[in-house]
């Protein structure tokens, strides 16, 4: 309402000219949007990656390519646990494996026997089961995945345990050479997390899982590490892309910034870009929203023939990472053993890379 003796002044009529100015600005607006909209609909999100897991300890793809190369299973743990080496189990050790919604107490070599074919293929050359048997029963020691209450699951949520229908003569004869021996970090055991494909690097598992460093989990070349998904290419459109981030894209979805990376060099933290402002996102998160087997990713984006690097504050490009080096020798001390001709199966492990094989800590 006007007060008392208060003018109200109408508004000035627009000219005619005036009027067509300003229809041409807002044509020429809503073309520039629909143009943009329509370019964002046609991009690509282009994403190059390496590795599939969470890149700490050891790399299957890694042991295989060590045990082709003559490296006994003692080195290829020495490599992948840095300062570790090997001790015994205590005696007449059991595991209390949860099975479904039972807890089933094994002893710790039947367990052992009952894993080793689940997460590693039996054809693969002797070292290499090795490792993995040693890297097993290691893990159903320190795990603690249940508290008081369990060690380990029979799944991917630890490491899969298939009981006697995944023992074969190979595996069998990978747990019997090394019966009772377990990773040990200055006297102690010391958990031995193992995923499928390093991509030539493997990460510290601070970084991967946060928490504290330990010393024997820490990020080293893996130039032997050459599977299927070493590395690898993901495209998609920035509608689907977009999509999976639903929750993190505000506005419309302008791509992916990678705030900081790694040793290997695995995200650690990345903002989604959105035309209403950014979102922040950890490494693990992105990953697992748009199906990626690890976290070591880089982003573009293509626009019909051309593709533009997305912005990366972290100062590691794909260029600044060394190409693998030639060869590795064993470690000082090791026997190298010969690789079996069959060994070099390409088929991936048995646990999927975007699940944590070989363990990580429960969410």
């Amino acid at each position: 309402m006007l007060a008392t003796g208060s003018t109200y002044h109408r508004p000035l009529a627009r000219s005619r000219g005036s009027l067509t100015d300003l229809r041409s600005v807002l044509t020429g607006v809503l073309a520039t949007l629909l143009l943009c909209a329509s370019s964002a609909r046609a991009s690509t999100l282009v994403v190059q990656g390496a590795g599939d897991g969470h890149g700490v300890g050891m790399s299957q793809e890694g042991a295989l390519g060590y045990a082709e190369h003559g490296w006994s299973y003692s080195a290829i743990l020495t490599h992948y646990y840095t300062g570790t080496a090997l001790g015994q189990a205590p005696a007449g050790a059991k595991v209390r494996v949860l099975i479904g919604s039972r807890v089933h107490t094994l002893a710790l070599e039947s367990y052992v026997r009952g894993v080793i074919s689940a997460e590693m293929p039996a054809s693969w050359p002797p070292a290499a089961l090795e490792a993995q048997a040693v890297a097993v029963r290691t893990y159903a020691l320190t795990a603690h995945a249940g508290g008081s209450k369990f060690d380990v699951y029979s799944d991917t949520r630890s490491q899969v345990y298939r009981g006697a229908s995944a023992e074969t003569a190979s595996t069998n004869a990978a747990t019997i050479a090394t019966v009772g021996q377990i990773v040990t970090y200055n006297g102690a055991p010391a958990i031995t997390y193992f995923y499928a494909s390093s991509g030539g690097h493997t990460e510290d598992v601070q970084d991967a899982f946060g928490g504290a460093a330990e010393p024997w989990l820490v990020g080293v070349a893996d130039p032997y590490d050459q599977g299927p998904l070493h590395s690898w290419t993901l495209n998609m459109s920035f509608a689907s892309a977009a999509a999976r981030l639903r929750g993190l894209v505000k506005g419309s979805f302008r791509g992916i910034e990678v705030l900081a990376r790694g040793v290997s060099p695995r995200i650690l933290s990345a903002e989604v870009l959105g035309s209403g402002g950014d979102t922040q996102v950890s490494g693990s998160d992105l990953a697992s929203r748009l199906g990626l087997t690890s976290t070591w990713a880089y982003f573009s984006v293509k626009h019909g023939s051309s593709v533009f690097p997305e912005p990366d504050r972290s100062g590691r490009s794909p260029a600044s990472i060394p190409a693998p080096a030639g060869g590795a020798t064993p470690a000082d001390g090791a026997t190298p053993v010969p690789a079996t001709p069959e060994g070099g199966v390409q088929g991936p492990p048995g646990s999927p890379g975007s699940t944590p094989a070989g363990g990580v800590p429960a969410e």
